[in-house]
């Protein structure tokens, strides 16, 4: 009787670049012949938790659902749990110590190790704990189990050389290092040729692409060259900082078709005073400066942000300039925090903590005047007629409502009336919308068009697929192979999102 392959799930917490990293870790177990645990399992053979050491209270969300897996794990003799990530990267000596119940600890340059590291723990019987100090290899390289066969993310670089005081991605991450721009496209047509719509340029300051290679025009060269691949649809980037956005950024924007109309750029502040303490390297002109260059070369498109409530010493002015930034540029979306101490940043040991009852009292004045906003912003798209590509999991009451839903080119959630004609995740819809919510736009008419794209083939080839115990054909070893995906199993949904540049 053949041997049942052992099952895994990976549960993420953090950024896109966590995401990003266990769809490799995921690629990594399937090649070393896991299977993906289904969503109906009570729990997989090998959990991995990858993890994020940006809030404060990273550490107690990690210990608490190790907890929870401790008494699962005791009843099943052979279980193993593997903590890898940024929280695993900085705290690598205290994880065993407060959960010895773990088996596996890695940190975030060295996830190719994973597969060797629970099977030296299963046959040693002990745990093991292997922190890299440098990056081993290129996470690019690394086999990878694509979460979607319609849109992908692709790395542009690793790393960060800023010193923001309230972020310790860099001590985490390490410096910067770029990939060539011809291993990029290449894996760019690779993805293109597999039936990928969609590419995501991910990066922890994805516009200072070149600062390595020694050529400040990099990244607008990768933005055009991308507008050269046949088949590639869409091509958008996170997280640009304000610093690297140079005007050549701005042209390629604009002169590249297949680049959309929208763009994410992290303020963190409205103080010019509070930048400068934080080490952002720009000042509330500079930022304004660049949305104003952005809306005359791009006049709809649509501009997101994150931003801090609470920095130490921020006063009554500093926040009040906050909410003037926020009312001139008018961004379709912001992401807002409440700070919250990083250990081992700056910040954390600053003056002026400012006391919790001030900084919700912020947060919720900004949520609402945010809120007023991107209801505006959005009731100015109704009327218009806008190409969405169909997604899976955007809409979480589309069974419910009988909708479907999907991103429209400027990155708008749009749900949208089901069509007489099936329609597939990674498929075009044409809709007219018809009503604006403040996070969402909805089209109540079906649509006027239906395109069946080669990522809706390959999203039925992968979702008709048997599901059974064989190690699955899907995964890519580093640069995706030419054609069709072939089946893997089901996604499992993505841990909550933070941004830190």
């Amino acid at each position: 009787m053949p041997e049942v392959a052992r099952t895994y799930e990976v549960r993420t917490f953090g950024c896109q670049m966590n995401v990003h990293d266990s769809e490799r870790m995921s690629g990594l177990l399937e090649q070393a012949g896991y299977v993906r645990a289904g969503k109906d399992a009570e729990t997989a053979d090998v959990v991995v938790f990858n993890t994020c050491a940006v809030r404060e209270n990273a550490d107690n969300r990690l210990y608490g659902n190790l907890g929870q897996l401790a008494p699962k794990k005791a009843a099943r003799p052979g279980m193993q749990i593997a903590v890898g990530g940024c929280l695993a990267q900085k705290d690598r000596d205290t994880i065993t110590r407060r959960a010895p119940w773990v088996d596996v600890v890695f940190g975030t340059h060295n996830v190719g190790k994973l597969p060797v590291l629970l099977e030296r723990a299963r046959v040693e019987r002990e745990a093991q704990v292997e922190i890299a100090e440098s990056l081993e290899a290129f996470p690019s390289t690394l086999p990878t189990r694509r979460e979607s066969p319609y849109a992908a993310w692709v790395s542009v670089s690793v790393g960060c050389n800023n010193t923001c005081t309230f972020c310790i991605v860099p001590a985490l991450r390490g410096k910067e290092k770029d990939r060539r721009p011809g291993d990029v496209l290449a894996e760019v047509e690779a993805l293109v040729g597999e039936g990928v719509l969609e590419i995501t340029l991910l990066g922890q300051n994805v516009n200072a692409y070149g600062s390595d290679m020694g050529d400040r025009e990099a990244f607008s060269k990768l933005l055009r060259a991308c507008g050269r691949i046949e088949g590639l649809e869409r091509v958008r980037f996170t997280s640009p900082h304000p610093r690297d956005f140079t005007d050549d950024v701005i042209e390629a924007m604009a002169q590249t078709p297949n680049v959309m109309p929208q763009l994410h750029m992290p303020l963190q502040s409205g103080s010019s005073r509070l930048l400068k303490a934080m080490r952002r390297s720009y000042r509330q002109e500079r930022y304004l400066g660049i949305i104003e260059k952005v809306r005359a070369a791009m006049p709809d498109a649509a501009i997101s942000t994150d931003i801090i409530v609470g920095f130490p010493g921020e006063t009554d002015e500093d926040f009040e300039e906050t909410l003037h930034v926020v009312r001139e540029a008018r961004f379709a979306q912001a992401f807002t925090f409440q700070y919250s101490k990083r250990p081992g940043t700056p910040a954390a040991e600053m003056d002026g903590q400012v006391p919790k009852a001030v900084v919700q009292e912020r947060y919720e004045r900004l949520v609402a005047l945010q809120e007023e906003i991107s209801w505006e912003e959005n009731k100015r798209q109704v009327g218009r007629t806008v190409e969405v590509l169909v997604a899976e999991g955007e809409g979480r009451k589309d069974d419910a409502t009988r909708r479907l839903s999907g991103r429209a080119p400027d990155n708008r959630l749009v749900h949208f009336a089901r069509p007489g004609q099936p329609v597939r995740p990674g498929d075009m819809v044409t809709v007219e919308i018809s009503y604006a919510a403040p996070h969402h736009l909805l089209a109540e008419a079906p649509p006027s068009a239906v395109r069946r794209t080669r990522a809706g083939d390959a999203w039925e080839l992968r979702n008709a697929a048997p599901q059974t115990g064989a190690k699955p054909q899907g995964v890519m070893l580093g640069l995706p192979t030419i054609g069709a995906p072939a089946p893997a199993a089901q996604a499992a949904e993505p841990g909550g999102g933070c941004s830190v540049c």
